[in-house]
């Protein structure tokens, strides 16, 4: 029994290796390099929102990209973000016609160079359904998280169009 479960734990390992599966983080890396400087144009209207997508913008270079935040001077590339909008959509009522959930798209513009010096822009977008108690506003703690993993998942988006950039060779 022990035999067959190493035998079989090599087998897929050397299968997931054989395949040539790497992770889009690779191929991000190598359109992006190792070091990257962000920066996030604030919005005078809403500059609690663009706070909470610098924050959100920082966790996914480290986590998605996998690279080190730096200055401008020292970097590899340059990501440069605006927050174009943000729309609360009501998509559920009670029985008593209060909004119980709703969607929020978060619509990002990016500015960004490439290691090897080429300027691209992209808009992304990045949706996020969160519930709020009935007969009740949106309490801001739960409108920040909501646009806090909004901007993530716009910034999923953005990471896989550059690991399709890194994939193809630029």
């Amino acid at each position: 029994m022990k035999f067959l479960i190493t035998f079989l734990i090599t087998f897929f390992l050397l299968f997931i290796n054989g395949c040539g599966y790497k992770p889009s983080s690779i191929y991000a890396k190598r359109a992006l390099g190792e070091r990257i400087y962000a920066d996030v144009k604030i919005d005078l209207q809403e500059p609690e929102n663009t706070v909470l997508i610098k924050d959100a913008m920082n966790e996914a270079i480290v986590s998605k990209f996998r690279a080190k935040i730096t200055t401008l001077e020292n970097s590899t590339s340059q990501i440069y973000l605006k927050l174009k909008d943000i729309e609360f959509i009501p998509i559920q009522y009670d029985q008593n016609g209060y909004i119980v959930r709703y969607k929020i798209i978060v619509k990002l513009h990016i500015d960004y160079t490439l290691k090897d010096s080429q300027k691209k822009q992209i808009d992304v977008n990045g949706y996020y359904d969160f519930l709020v108690e009935p007969d009740s506003i949106v309490a801001d703690k739960k409108r920040f998280e909501a646009i806090k993993f909004a901007s993530l998942k716009a910034l999923d988006e953005f990471t896989s169009k550059v690991s399709i950039i890194g994939f193809k060779g630029f």
